[in-house]
């Protein structure tokens, strides 16, 4: 995985778009004003939000998935190292789900349908 495959996954999802920090700090996909993916100074990888700190937990267990510096339990690191796409993708549209999920109803409508994956 790279970093333009990354960003590749995220602008495909409804209604995300990119903020980039010029003060050399984060760069993050956003749904609404919510972050749900983040590529750090580092960019070795992506942060991403899991459903509860066991699953963060888990992912990390299983090496799957590193803890996310500076950031909630909750969150985790998917390497670019990971060959899996399909798995990082899996991470990123869960990470997604979760931030669409906490926006209101009327900001989650007025981005359009979108195909979970299953």
């Amino acid at each position: 995985m790279t970093r333009e495959d990354i960003d590749t996954i995220c602008a495909a999802l409804p209604g995300a778009h990119f903020a980039s920090h010029s003060d050399g700090g984060l760069d993050a996909w956003k749904v609404g004003d919510k972050m749900f993916a983040c590529i750090g100074l580092s960019g070795d990888g992506v942060s991403v939000k899991c459903a509860d700190v066991q699953s963060a937990e888990f992912l990390i267990e299983i090496g799957a998935a590193i803890k996310a510096p500076y950031f909630h339990r909750s969150w985790v690191r998917v390497m670019f190292a990971n060959k899996n796409a399909d798995e990082v993708s899996e991470r990123i549209h869960a990470s997604y789900g979760l931030i669409r999920s906490s926006l209101t109803k009327k900001a989650q409508a007025a981005l359009g349908p979108w195909l979970q994956k299953p």
